[in-house]
C-alpha cells in the first residue's frame, strides 16, 4: 500500500511540475535544440521542432532543411546567439534571438512558438531582421 501511495505522489508531482513549466523557458529550450540540430546537420531533429503549419508547407524534412540553409543561413550557422526579449500572446510565445551571423553582422530572429495538444511547443515561424549597428565599443 505504501508503494502505491508513493508512486501516486510521484506521478502527481511530475504532472504538476509539467503544468507549471514556464512557456518562455520551454520555448527557449526548443529554439536552442533546433539550432543545435542545424549545427549538427541533423535535418530529422531540426524538423521535429516545426509546427504542423510549417510541416504542411514543407512536408519533407530535407526540403525544410534546404530552405533553412538558403533563407535562414544565420540560424543555420550562427557565429553566436543569445536570447533577447520574450512575450506571451495568449498561449503563443514570441521570442527574440540575437545572432552574430556568419556574415559578421548582427541579426535578430523573431520566433513564434505555438503550444501543441501534448503541452510541447513547436516553432511556427521565424522572421530575420538585420540589426542596426550600435556605437563602437
Amino acid at each position: 500500500m505504501t508503494r502505491v501511495v508513493v508512486a501516486l505522489c510521484l506521478v502527481l508531482a511530475l504532472g504538476a511540475g509539467r503544468a507549471l513549466a514556464d512557456p518562455v523557458d520551454t520555448a527557449r529550450s526548443v529554439i536552442r535544440a533546433q539550432i543545435k540540430a542545424f549545427l549538427d546537420d541533423d535535418p530529422e531533429t531540426a524538423y521535429s521542432f516545426a509546427s504542423p503549419g510549417i510541416r504542411e508547407k514543407f512536408p519533407d524534412q530535407l526540403v525544410f532543411f534546404e530552405m533553412v540553409k538558403k533563407s535562414y543561413q544565420h540560424l543555420y550557422r550562427p557565429g553566436n546567439f543569445a536570447f533577447g526579449r520574450s512575450k506571451l500572446v495568449g498561449n503563443e510565445v514570441i521570442q527574440e534571438v540575437l545572432i552574430f551571423g556568419s556574415d559578421g553582422k548582427d541579426w535578430t530572429a523573431i520566433y513564434e512558438l505555438v503550444p501543441q495538444p501534448d503541452g510541447s511547443y513547436k516553432i511556427n515561424g521565424v522572421v530575420m531582421v538585420q540589426t542596426a549597428p550600435g556605437p563602437a565599443l
